[in-house]
């Protein structure tokens, strides 16, 4: 299993870690897989009535797909199958509210759980950045999850700059992406914290509160999300390419943190 689930001490509470430390946290088929279904089960679990959802150990939240996996693609050019848009709990139909603990890196693929949290803690020591034009792919559903937290401008920098530099939990947390910065190891307990607070109200109202947030945001995003798969598909160098540049950037230097 790559997901590690544990029902908190307070009462409608989940914790939902992701539980490959090894490789990051990043997201194979199967962690993809296990999301998905775990969001679509706790629809029906009437004991959880909030989760936290945070990554295993203290080096990353999520770096989004394992790059050491194949993920087949249709021969169509009109088409890319992308396994992490299911991943996300706004994806699975579930309103009821997730928060984000994040310890360490938050890069790539994890914006795709990041834009579906209601809302995200942070350690002081975590970073936020996306990888994508570094190695030749467009951040299509990445920036567009983003772009409904953070100022155009800041989600553009963060997108456009790639590998070159990350953006600290102070500074996401001036821009709005994150709501809660704490000491190293504590967002997890704040976030329980939270969670805890949530899930002692009634679950019809906060759920409705959930889904009224976001249909604030959801006309524009659908829009957006739309367009994904054709700038995708024209914009992306050939794998074989992305993985000479992924390899060719390991002794790129550390990046500008801001």
């Amino acid at each position: 299993m790559a997901l590690r689930i544990e029902q908190e001490a307070a009462a409608g509470v989940v914790l939902v870690t992701l539980d490959r430390p090894a490789k990051l946290n990043a997201i194979d088929l199967e962690t993809a897989a296990e999301l998905a279904s775990l969001w679509q089960e706790l629809r029906y679990d009437e004991s959880i009535r909030a989760a936290v959802l945070t990554g295993a150990g203290t080096r990353a939240f999520c770096t989004g797909i394992d790059r050491g996996i194949e993920v087949p693609q249709p021969s169509s050019p009109y088409a890319v199958d992308d396994p992490l848009l299911r991943i996300g709990p706004k994806a699975n139909d579930l309103w009821k509210p997730v928060i984000a603990a994040v310890e360490g890196m938050a890069c790539g693929g994890a914006f795709y759980l990041l834009g579906e949290a209601e809302f995200v803690v942070a350690s002081r020591e975590a970073t936020f950045f996306d990888p994508h034009t570094t190695y030749g792919m467009v951040s299509a559903y990445e920036a567009i999850a983003m772009a409904q937290r953070m100022p155009y401008g800041e989600v553009a920098r963060m997108s456009l700059m790639g590998t070159a530099e990350r953006v600290s939990a102070e500074r996401a947390y001036a821009v709005g992406l994150v709501s809660e910065v704490t000491e190293p190891g504590g967002a997890v307990a704040a976030a329980l914290r939270s969670a805890a607070v949530i899930a002692g109200y009634p679950t019809d109202a906060v759920q409705g509160t959930v889904r009224a947030v976001w249909s604030a945001k959801e006309a524009a995003r659908t829009q957006a999300m739309a367009q994904a798969p054709a700038l995708i598909a024209l914009g992306n160098l050939p794998p074989d390419r992305q993985a000479e540049l992924f390899g060719a950037r390991g002794g790129g230097g550390e990046p500008r943190v801001r």
